[in-house]
């Protein structure tokens, strides 16, 4: 996909999709704000917390958002390579394309850490666009050049077991093997050596390089999906269930795994790996049950005026400053409601921003990457 292009959106599409993604982004640009607010208006402490990563070890349902982005990417691989090897467009062309979309996402992701206002010296090179960019194209990689679904169910096991094996038996200088703290990890030692700029956690990077390989795994999970929703020769009752069957299995891997090795986002083990893609393939299964299957659709357009511009949404909400905006427009009804203000202002930017993208959706301008 070229950067910053305009399109027309195509006349078939998986709306569950799209639905997804926008359910996803919501929580990104406002939805999780919202419902931090909520659970102080409301005392329900639990709201709040699972609107916050864990410290370290466990999994939040914030510790999701990020993941199952990435697994959508995945699921949209197979509808777009496939298609176009199909009609017999060259592996070596789109795996130039996907290049492109890697560095043009790391740039962005530069940009978003606001490393061209603060300075080289101090800027942060690891970003979440960067992870992105970096397992899309190599999930792409795998897709363009292995025949079968066999062959990429392969690699996701070598992935999820090499990084295991990393994680797990590979010694720290000074430290040991397997020793996943912050200070211990892996995942640490080699940002520090080869990462350039400041890490975000101080001793890593929650977006370093052991973790954007890692995540290959999560988006190449996706393009598994893609591949069920995309076979015309299976019923959708069959595509839910084998959706549904492996969520379950990878979910229950996880936990069985994480006696031993723990559940972290942070330095994405290959145990929150399957938690997460477990979780996204039920999430992925429900949408299209509901959306695609049942055809209930109308409650989801709200999520898909989100979904179909994701990255323009989330840059949109890093530059512009959504508070003064809302405030400058609203800030007279808000005052007199004294504490109930914020929540308005809350609601209020929430409104103007899918106001934004409605007229986009409208005009059909899409902004791509």
């Amino acid at each position: 996909m070229a950067t910053k292009s305009l399109r027309t959106e195509p006349q078939k599409r998986l709306q569950s999709l799209d639905a997804l993604r926008g359910f996803d982004m919501f929580w990104i640009t406002g939805g999780g704000i919202l419902s931090i607010a909520l659970s102080k208006i409301t005392g329900i402490e639990w709201m709040e917390t699972q609107m916050h990563h864990a410290h370290w070890e466990g999994f939040h349902f914030e510790d999701l958002i990020f993941p199952l982005f990435m697994f959508i990417a995945g699921v949209a691989i197979p509808f777009s390579i496939k298609t176009k090897l199909e009609k017999n467009i060259s592996s070596k062309r789109l795996a130039l394309k996907a290049f492109k979309r890697m560095l043009i996402l790391i740039v962005l992701g530069i940009l978003y850490n606001g490393t061209f206002q603060n300075g080289f010296a101090d800027g942060r090179i690891a970003s979440v666009l960067g992870q992105i960019g970096i397992a899309y194209f190599f999930a792409s990689l795998i897709v363009i050049y292995t025949d079968t679904l066999r062959s990429r169910i392969i690699w996701l096991v070598g992935i999820l077991t090499g990084f295991g094996i990393i994680q797990l038996l590979i010694p720290v200088p000074g430290v040991g093997a397997g020793v996943l703290t912050p200070e211990g990890c892996i995942n640490g030692y080699i940002d520090q050596m080869l990462l350039p700029g400041r890490l975000h956690g101080g001793t890593f990077d929650p977006e370093g390089i052991l973790c954007s390989l890692s995540a290959t795994g999560i988006t190449l999970m996706g393009t598994i999906a893609g591949n069920i929703l995309r076979k015309k020769q299976t019923t959708d009752w069959q595509k839910i269930g084998y959706m549904a069957a492996i969520g379950a299995g990878l979910i229950i891997l996880a936990l069985v795994f994480s006696t031993f090795y723990p559940i972290i986002k942070k330095c994405w083990t290959s145990t929150f790996n399957m938690l997460a893609g477990g979780i996204s393939f039920l999430l992925m299964a429900l949408f299209y049950l509901i959306i695609d299957h049942w055809k209930f659709q109308a409650w989801a357009f709200y999520f898909r005026v989100i979904g179909m511009n994701s990255i323009f949404i989330y840059m949109f909400t890093r530059i512009i400053d959504m508070q003064y905006v809302t405030e400058f427009f609203f800030g007279w009804l808000a005052k007199p409601m004294g504490k109930g203000g914020d929540f308005f202002i809350l609601i209020a930017g929430l409104a103007l921003l899918w106001s934004l993208l409605y007229y986009m959706y409208k005009k059909k301008i899409f902004l791509r990457v």
